[in-house]
């Protein structure tokens, strides 16, 4: 299944992508779920599937404002220098990390697909990185690596859009960074764990106005998925509707020489083949 969250005359709604467009599911479950994070909560999966069983869309896709699918996870955890070669872009000769990498971001940080990434006045150093997204379903503490895959609800995608003059602002962290108004973007939607299984392996592409940037799978995480669940349990109790970015791959603009920031009009395609395409123009911030 999946689970998309949009705009429709300015009220937010959810529904289920399927052949030829959406079914809205906001007032159709017989339940009261406001909300994507409240049916993952409710664990009301079925009930969902039931309600669009047999129905023809309601909406064409094209004409909705997408949303972030889940809109206000209590966590959006990130997670850096995650895939092979990623230490080694670096270039300061560092061992490999023993332990992820971890930030935080807003939701006021993430946009929907194909609404537009926002490029701030005070920076020309925003830069793309695209990332698959695991969901939490059912949430939990020190949650075993070997009954971490039973807790993701689903998967989705990331373009986690950076600052790159703002990341070291502070000593200690990249917060800045990372947490410019609508710099990045989630979605189109959540491609449920009965659907698509998140042991994988999963692809994932990059792609600027149509070339490949970044592009590679998660058989060379570092740190894969049951092992990041297990991590942050540890310290933190996830949520149901939580959200973990698990790194990107190699081939950011920064990389490049000179460097490959995006500019007003790029078009930035996220893509993996099971889940979809995140699609975002850049726009400059007004």
């Amino acid at each position: 299944m999946r689970l998309l969250s949009y705009l429709l005359d300015g009220e937010p709604r959810y529904g289920a992508a399927v052949e030829g467009g959406v079914v809205d599911l906001t007032r159709r479950i017989g339940r009261d779920f406001s909300d994507v994070k409240a049916l993952i909560a409710a664990n009301a999966l079925s009930d969902a599937q039931e309600a669009i069983a047999g129905q023809k869309p309601d909406y064409k896709i094209d004409d909705l404002v997408l949303l972030p699918p889940v809109l206000a996870p209590e966590k959006l955890w990130c997670i850096g220098v995650n895939y092979a070669e990623r230490n080694a872009e670096y270039k300061d000769n560092s061992d490999l990390p023993k332990y992820p990498s971890l930030f935080v971001r807003n939701m006021s940080s993430m946009t929907g697909s194909g609404q537009p990434l926002e490029k701030p006045r005070v920076s020309e150093q925003l830069d793309y990185e695209g990332e698959l997204v695991i969901v939490i379903g059912q949430g939990g503490r020190h949650i075993p690596r070997e009954k971490a895959w039973s807790h993701i609800f689903g998967m989705t995608l990331c373009n986690e859009g950076t600052i790159r003059d703002w990341l070291r602002h502070g000593k200690f962290n990249v917060t800045q960074g990372k947490n410019f108004d609508r710099s990045g973007s989630i979605g189109p939607w959540i491609v449920t764990s009965d659907e698509l299984d998140p042991r994988g392996p999963h692809d994932i592409v990059t792609r600027v106005n149509g070339e490949v940037r970044q592009q590679d799978s998660t058989e060379r995480l570092m740190f894969p998925f049951d092992y990041l669940i297990s991590y942050l349990s540890t310290f933190a109790t996830l949520k149901s509707g939580d959200m973990i970015v698990t790194g990107t791959p190699t081939g950011a603009g920064v990389r490049f020489d000179p460097p490959r920031w995006l500019k007003v009009g790029d078009v930035v395609e996220v893509e993996s083949r099971r889940i979809g395409v995140l699609r975002n123009t850049v726009a400059a911030e007004q």
